[in-house]
């Protein structure tokens, strides 16, 4: 008689349990849903599920796989048993040793190894095991990410952009003259089918001079308050000064992408041209903005200028 016996070590997390071959579910817990004889329940208990199959033949090659719930996450190992030769007697157990709630290892005894009738094709999930560092680059450079995974089946990689979707298939991902639209986080993404999906995740900083976005003309009334705005996009972040005429009544409030200069009781001779100038490591950029008084009733018109060096 021969036997195939399959063996899944539990542990007291585990909620939900059964064993399958291909998509026929075999037994769940302790109730058998196979219609086959040969097929009987060995443990089930808080540390072991093990079922038996009696008198193997070539009609029971394919994949089994042990699948259960832990931790309230469903969790699987697999096996795939092939039939070599006929055999009077053969017998394999499959143990999962599980650490933490994961699958750690797989190992597989053969009994009577002097007449072997089955080998086994062990599935491994997809796991992530090197991947590119955080970079930072100016814009303009090229920039390489790797992402490394085994598994069993091989495995395949995808990378995607958090924002703009999916990138491009295969361990490399090269970027020619990055923009900085393309910074942020890029994901890769490795699966098999055997588990779930493994994904880890690379920050890209993509490094500009300043460009100021807000700078605009303002209108100001003697003896209430105004502000003129003036706001940068950098990488670093933009660090601000005012090329001002006066400075008695103003107060200038610096803030992350932006500087406010504040007016806290407009005179006459407040009205005027102001410069706002935005500097990191990559360069600085300026832009001339008018406070004028609303009451005039000939104003020169004044069209804010940005110019970088």
């Amino acid at each position: 008689m021969s036997l195939g016996k399959r063996r899944c070590d539990i542990d007291s997390e585990v909620t939900h349990k059964a064993w399958l071959n291909r998509s026929n579910i075999l037994f769940t817990g302790s109730d058998k849903w196979s219609l086959d004889p040969r097929v009987t329940i060995i443990n089930n208990n808080k540390s072991e599920f093990s079922i038996q199959i009696e008198r193997v033949t070539v009609h029971d090659e394919g994949p089994y796989t042990c699948s259960y719930q832990a931790r309230n996450e469903p969790r699987t190992a697999h096996v795939y048993l092939i039939q070599m030769k006929k055999s009077d007697s053969c017998s394999f157990s499959c143990v999962l040793t599980r650490k933490k709630g994961d699958i750690s290892s797989i190992y597989f005894e053969l009994k009577n190894a002097e007449n072997v009738c089955a080998s086994f094709f062990l599935s491994v999930p997809a796991k992530i095991v090197n991947i590119s560092a955080d970079i930072s680059v100016n814009e303009g450079s090229n920039v390489n990410l790797f992402c490394l995974a085994v598994g069993r089946p091989e495995p395949t990689i995808t990378w995607r952009h958090l924002k703009y979707g999916f990138m491009s298939e295969g361990e490399f991902l090269d970027i020619t003259d990055i923009k900085r639209q393309q910074a942020e986080e890029y994901e890769c993404i490795t699966n098999n089918g055997v588990s779930t999906p493994d994904t880890r995740k690379v920050k890209v900083i993509v490094n500009y001079p300043p460009v100021i976005s807000d700078a605009k003309n303002m209108p100001g009334e003697v003896g209430k308050t105004a502000i003129l705005r003036c706001e940068a996009m950098a990488v670093p972040t933009a660090s601000f000064e005012w090329l001002l005429e006066r400075s008695h009544g103003l107060k200038i409030q610096n803030e992350k992408t932006r500087s406010l200069l504040m007016f806290t009781n407009v005179t006459a001779q407040h009205f005027g041209n102001y410069t706002c100038f935005a500097a990191n490591k990559l360069g600085t950029s300026n832009s001339s903005m008018l406070l004028f008084s609303e009451y005039l009733s000939a104003q020169r018109v004044f069209i804010p200028t940005a110019q970088s060096f």
